[in-house]
């Protein structure tokens, strides 16, 4: 579990709380039903209109995935695929087929079972393209609904402080009560700025760069199941997947394997 979300998230709300009681000012101000109901309410009903019902369910049940933000490891992969090599150089692509049933990656079951299948390699690479492609294009439907909250947000809150503003001139012989409806009236243009910047952007965001490991990890483990398939001896292809992830996250330098009889035959 990645906690970056979380944790930005209360450091934001914490420094707002902050700000509030070195200004000497209460929370119960900005808490006001109505403007929140408005710029919250409002907001979402805006961004289903602009979306469809598929995308907006995928959008909440992805919505847990920005908190836990759960990756996992390239380094990992890179230590499957070797392993998928040594076996597949030893026993035979057909071997593959009971690697691929054991494997929970459905990506990965897919490439290996095809590799097991003898399905052509420029082929496979097409199919396994089309999957990072469509999978692509789910990830971004699902951030492109959260920023387009954080787009809708802002203005919703003026809407709502126009409306409170309104109301206000409706009540010009009230002049004791002049400032409390004011100050409530910009409480709706704060709401529109603070969920758009405090909730709906950060998690389009972290969205969509979970999307990019995800799928740097999918072009990870193509690449590598496409060596496989062409018989590539273990150790060079270890090294030329380890190049493809960033320094920080690689691991620490991998034990050789022993060399299998079909490396000692190749040398002789």
């Amino acid at each position: 579990m990645d906690p970056a979300t979380l944790i930005g998230l209360l450091l934001a709300f914490g420094s707002l709380y902050a700000m509030i009681f070195m200004e000497g000012a209460h929370v119960s101000s900005l808490l006001l039903p109505a403007p929140m109901i408005l710029v919250l309410g409002a907001t979402i009903a805006i961004g289903i209109a602009s979306s469809t019902i598929k995308d907006v369910l995928q959008a909440v049940k992805s919505l847990p995935k920005a908190f836990r933000g759960r990756t996992d490891s390239p380094q990992d992969s890179v230590d499957q695929i070797i392993r998928f090599a040594e076996k597949a150089r030893a026993d035979g692509l057909l071997a593959l087929e009971a690697e691929a049933a054991e494997t929970d990656d459905p990506f990965m079951k897919n490439g290996l079972q095809n590799i097991a299948d003898g399905t052509d390699g420029e082929d496979l690479r097409i199919l396994l393209e089309d999957e990072i492609s469509t999978r692509r294009k789910a990830n971004h439907a699902v951030s492109k609904f959260y920023n387009s909250l954080g787009g809708y947000a802002p203005t919703v809150g003026i809407v709502g402080t126009v409306v409170s503003l309104t109301h206000v001139l409706e009540n010009l012989s009230n002049p004791e009560e002049l400032g409390h409806m004011i100050a409530a009236a910009f409480v709706a243009t704060l709401w529109g700025l603070l969920s758009a910047n405090f909730i709906w952007l950060p998690i389009g965001a972290r969205l969509a760069r979970l999307s990019e490991l995800e799928l740097e990890q999918m072009n990870l483990q193509m690449e590598g199941l496409l060596a496989v398939q062409e018989g590539a001896q273990p150790i060079l292809l270890g090294e030329r997947l380890t190049a493809m992830i960033p320094p920080h996250k690689r691991g620490g330098k991998r034990k050789e394997a022993p060399p299998t009889a079909s490396d000692l035959e190749a040398a002789a």
